[in-house]
């Protein structure tokens, strides 16, 4: 009689030490506790000698996995376990194939005939003759080739001799050949891989770029170092021609959910020599440079309230981002929202920056109050030194929210400030300001809304420098302004029915227009104790004015094929322009045009996006007075879901005054990917400063897509030099290091 306990157990130690992939190792524990079963067209039991067999249609099942084979025997004397005939095994993800595997369940250690390993993380395909498991995650391979193409004939593979594999480890190769297709490409005597079904230490993709006027040969070879579960770091080692070897480190972290962070520092010993009168600041550098940049951001939830964040950059001098342009760090984790964890550069790292800001901020918050405390350090690229930049450490603001005043119809909001402002040339000193303002909100019917506003802003200041100007600036002083106004606004909104709700598609619309007129009055009654304050105050004029806004927003209500709705605004325009009463009673001479003109600039701003796949934003101001348009700026995209992408931005900016209509400001900026066919695309890019017909930037690239590898060629022509740059990378052998928790980051 079969005894079914003995066999349920004897089948769960059977298919736990036949499965050779990488994945049950990690995870043996866990599935030796989960249900077992098996299926077979026969299955006998010999209690003499001790053995177990099944056969025809194989199937044993267990948690996350299974194992397919014509046959099935065991052996309770000799603990070893022959699997025969089409061998499937299937582990999570990862997959072991044979014709015939045989296993000591006791030692782990067994060999599998024509077999085949399939790790999933790393989409890696290992074929070999003869598969040796030598330990628990350990395997040699005889005649082996590895590949991270799917189906039978892949794009490449590696053949080699003699094969060692550690699971979550690394693979190596001896006397090697790399194949296109059959075509053998070079000769690999000694070949390392990652074999990785988690987080692991490796090199990352290289890349080589040439410029001759400026770099020459520029090779960076990063390498990812997996420290634990919450940390991780990635040295770049670059080196270029003409400058040396530069060394960076970026250090990520991961306590929780609440605390992580990233750190980055590089550095070099720069031997290019350089002499340039014509920059924002000129430069004569006649000999080797210690040249390096710093980066820290630090978030941090200290409970009951409390936050501390931390954003600190800097660099060795004013031209780091102007020399290290054509690519670096800071432009590869640029993110304008910041909303990815460990991607919150949140600055463009080019020859355009004019200026580097660090903070470090601590909030507490309440429900109706938050208290900061900020540091602040500029490091202005425009001057020869940072001497009379003005810093602000530190700043500490307690803000009360709009909340109603006891229980009458009056709302509250305040914010009170301490700042001390520093420099080693220059003004400093300290500032205190308080800036409470109350509300009456009204309805006026079921048509209007208004808001009136008063409010109080209170100043105080000490100058801490010795100074130079002390009969016309006061060392001590105090501004008081009261600021007065009030708000009318009301709504007139329809909805259009375009669809039919049992159909997919747009379903209605809905047209909105909101007109709004702002009421503004600033009173100070000692507006000379402002003027004779320090040059760190900043100066309230006095205002009487009224400004209009007119919104019109179209909204469509959509039904998908699964019935979810969604919605999405395809149209936003505001008009606005503020009519200065104070401008109509100011004393005129007439010359040089000098008239009274109380019409400010119409502002104009357009959101068009009437589908997914395209957006028009447009931010416009119209000079009234002089009959042309001081700022125009255009951004457009188009994209299709087989990849074409098209973005145009266009900028123009004008100084407009009387016999005055000067340019200063033109620019074109393009980029463009079209995808020639499904493996093939082709970019290019373009920035162009129209004011004086000079490219910035022209690139020309073509990156060539498949299942498993890729290859990318840009030449770029900057405005004094030229750039080449490529990128190689095979699927799970080069690509980016897996995510920290939490990081929102994808990757091979």
């Amino acid at each position: 009689m079969l005894n079914w306990t003995s066999f349920c157990r004897t089948v769960l130690a059977l298919f736990l030490l036949l499965v050779a992939s990488p994945a049950l190792t990690a995870s043996q524990k866990d599935i030796a506790e989960g249900p077992v079963s098996i299926e077979a067209d026969s299955i006998t039991y010999d209690e003499e000698e001790g053995t177990l067999h099944a056969a025809g249609k194989v199937m044993i099942t267990f948690p996350r996995g299974f194992l397919k084979a014509d046959t099935v025997m065991f052996s309770r004397s000799t603990n070893m376990a022959l699997a025969e005939g089409q061998v499937l095994v299937h582990s999570d993800q990862d997959v072991l194939e044979g014709e015939k595997v045989f296993f000591n369940v006791v030692t782990k250690i067994g060999t599998a005939t024509d077999g085949k390993i399939y790790i999933a993380l790393s989409h890696l395909h290992i074929k070999a003759e003869k598969i040796e498991k030598k330990g628990e995650a350990t395997y040699r391979c005889q005649n082996a080739t590895i590949t991270t193409c799917d189906g039978k004939n892949p794009d490449w593979r590696i053949a080699g001799s003699d094969l060692d594999v550690t699971i979550d480890g690394y693979g190596v190769l001896k006397h090697g050949r790399f194949l296109t297709g059959d075509v053998p490409v070079f000769y690999m005597p000694y070949f390392v891989f990652p074999a990785k079904t988690k987080r692991q230490s490796g090199f990352l993709p290289p890349l080589l770029s040439f410029s001759p006027d400026r770099d020459g040969t520029d090779v960076e070879l990063p390498f990812f170092w997996a420290i634990s579960e919450w940390a991780d770091a990635t040295f770049y080692q670059r080196y270029m021609e003409k400058r040396g070897y530069k060394q960076g480190v970026e250090f990520r972290y991961f306590l929780s959910p609440e605390t992580f962070g990233t750190l980055y520092a590089d550095y070099i010993i720069d031997r290019y020599w350089v002499t340039k009168p014509d920059e924002w600041v000129s430069r004569d550098w006649q000999g080797d440079r210690n040249r390096w940049s710093f980066y820290l951001n630090h978030e941090t939830n200290l409970g009951s309230g409390f936050s501390l964040r931390s954003d600190i950059r800097h660099v060795s001098d004013h031209w780091y981002f102007r020399d290290f342009s054509s690519y670096n760090y800071y432009l590869s984790n640029y993110s304008q929202s910041g909303e990815t964890r460990f991607r919150r550069v949140s600055f463009l790292g080019n020859e355009s920056l004019g200026s580097l800001n660090s903070t470090v901020r601590l909030t507490k918050d309440w429900s109706l109050y938050n208290l900061t405390a900020l540091v602040s350090h500029t490091d202005d690229f425009t001057t020869s030194d940072n001497k009379a930049t003005l810093q602000a450490y530190p700043v500490v603001t307690l803000a009360g929210f709009r909340q109603p005043l006891f229980k009458s119809p009056l709302q509250l909001e305040f914010n009170a400030t301490y700042v001390n402002f520093y420099r080693e040339e220059g003004q400093r000193g300290h500032l205190w300001e308080l800036n409470p303002t109350l509300y009456l909100p009204m309805k006026l019917g079921p048509y209007a809304q208004a808001t009136a506003l008063a409010g109080f802003r209170g100043s105080v200041w000490e100058r801490t420098d010795s100074g130079t100007n002390m009969d016309t600036e006061d060392k001590y002083g105090n501004r008081q302004v009261y600021p007065l106004g009030a708000s009318l606004s009301t709504e007139f909104n329809r909805v259009f029915v375009v669809g039919s709700p049992e159909k997919v598609g747009i379903e209605k619309i809905k047209h909105e227009i909101r007109p709004e007129i702002y009421y503004n009055y600033n009173y100070i009654p000692k507006n000379e104790s402002q003027e004779r304050g320090p040059d760190f105050l900043t100066r309230y004029g006095f205002q009487n004015s009224l400004t209009y806004s007119l919104t019109n927003t179209l909204v469509s209500r959509s039904r998908s094929a699964d019935g979810k709705v969604s919605y999405q605004q395809m149209m936003r325009l505001m008009l606005a322009q503020t009519y200065n009463i104070l401008e109509t009673t100011r004393e005129v001479t007439g010359i040089n045009g000098d008239i009274r003109r109380p019409l400010s600039d119409v502002t104009v701003e357009l959101d068009l996006t009437p589908i997914p796949n395209f957006s028009l934003y447009a931010r416009n101001v119209y000079s009234v007075n002089y009959s042309d348009w001081p700022a125009s700026n255009y951004s457009m995209t188009v994209f299709d879901n087989r990849g074409d992408h098209l973005s145009v931005g266009y900028l123009n900016t004008k100084t407009l005054g009387y016999n005055v209509k000067q340019t200063v400001l033109e620019e074109l900026n393009l980029f463009l990917k079209a995808s020639v066919t499904s493996s093939l695309d082709a970019i290019y890019i373009l920035r162009k400063n129209l004011l004086d017909r000079k490219t910035i930037e022209s690139t020309y690239g073509i990156k060539y897509s498949k299942q498993c590898w890729s290859v990318e060629l840009r030449v770029s022509s900057m405005e004094n030099y030229m750039l080449v740059m490529a990128y190689f990378s095979l699927l799970g052998l080069g690509g980016s290091p897996v995510p920290l928790p939490g990081s929102g980051l994808f990757s091979f």
